[in-house]
């Protein structure tokens, strides 16, 4: 994406470094999707507006574990981004997941081709786009970012 930051992080050390540097904080905090058990695809519920919290800021640090034989996350800092914390319960076997959730607000530079826009049935720039994160990735914004 146009204007964006990226780093292939082999140390923790440098996941915090590239965090606090882009964030432009020093206190950081770092928020991942969590479950109650083994979270396996199932379908959610979200009950009432009470279980999701918005984090503050525009602009969020996003690491994505990638498959390689050690630890390895892709980060990018993200700008016009909105992150989310949702509680979801109801799941088939009554699991509850407290799930991260980031949303593109300004679309209009990614490739028209992107898979989010098919999907969808939408066009680039036209509505923000939100998708929920692994728990294996790591969203990344200043210590007061959460409400």
């Amino acid at each position: 994406m146009k204007g964006e930051e990226k780093l292939c992080a082999t140390s923790l050390e440098s996941m915090v470094d590239f965090s606090m540097e882009k964030l432009h904080a020093r206190d950081v905090i770092a928020l991942s999707t969590t479950a109650d058990k083994v979270c396996r695809s199932q379908k959610y519920t979200n009950r009432s507006l009470n279980g999701v919290q918005r984090m503050k800021g525009k602009r969020m640090v996003v690491c994505h574990a990638e498959v390689y034989p050690y630890a390895v996350f892709y980060c990018h800092a993200t700008k016009k981004t909105r992150g989310y914390r949702v509680r979801m319960d109801g799941g088939e076997d009554g699991e509850v997941v407290e799930a991260v959730v980031a949303c593109h607000m300004d679309t209009a530079g990614w490739n028209k081709d992107h898979i989010a826009f098919e999907v969808l049935k939408v066009k680039p720039g036209s509505v923000p786009i939100c998708h929920f994160m692994r728990g294996n990735h790591v969203v990344w914004g200043p210590m007061e970012s959460v409400e």
